[in-house]
């Protein structure tokens, strides 16, 4: 792994106050990183590709990739509603990846601000 999403990812956490601690786990023998604290986030996992590009996988019933594809969607490359895609050798916008990270990682504290959970 290039470790060019796992960098992404820890840098979106550093850079975003309300996730606090991530915790780094494996599911479906892949890297999985969420907010320690519970209620805080959703969790964001990579998935390499044998081709060598890199996904960052959402989980797909909350609306997070929608989100993503209305803010980015000329921008970012995106796979149905579980993905951003990284490109292996090309570069990317990471401001915009950092930036959905950091939405993924604080779902729950803003839907709850919101008082709504966006549901498909």
């Amino acid at each position: 792994m290039s470790g060019r999403a796992r960098t992404l990812i820890l840098q979106a956490a550093a850079e975003t106050d309300a996730v606090g601690e991530l915790a780094e786990s494996v599911k479906w023998g892949e890297p999985s990183f969420a907010p320690a604290r519970p209620r805080i986030g959703s969790s964001v996992r990579i998935q390499e590709r044998p081709n060598g590009d890199e996904a960052l996988m959402f989980i797909c019933h909350i609306g997070l990739v929608d989100e993503f594809r209305d803010l980015y969607g000329d921008t970012l490359a995106f796979e149905g509603n579980r993905a951003i895609v990284l490109p292996a050798g090309e570069p990317v916008d990471e401001a915009a990846i950092r930036h959905c990270i950091a939405l993924a990682l604080t779902w729950h504290r803003r839907k709850k601000k919101s008082g709504r959970v966006r549901r498909h």
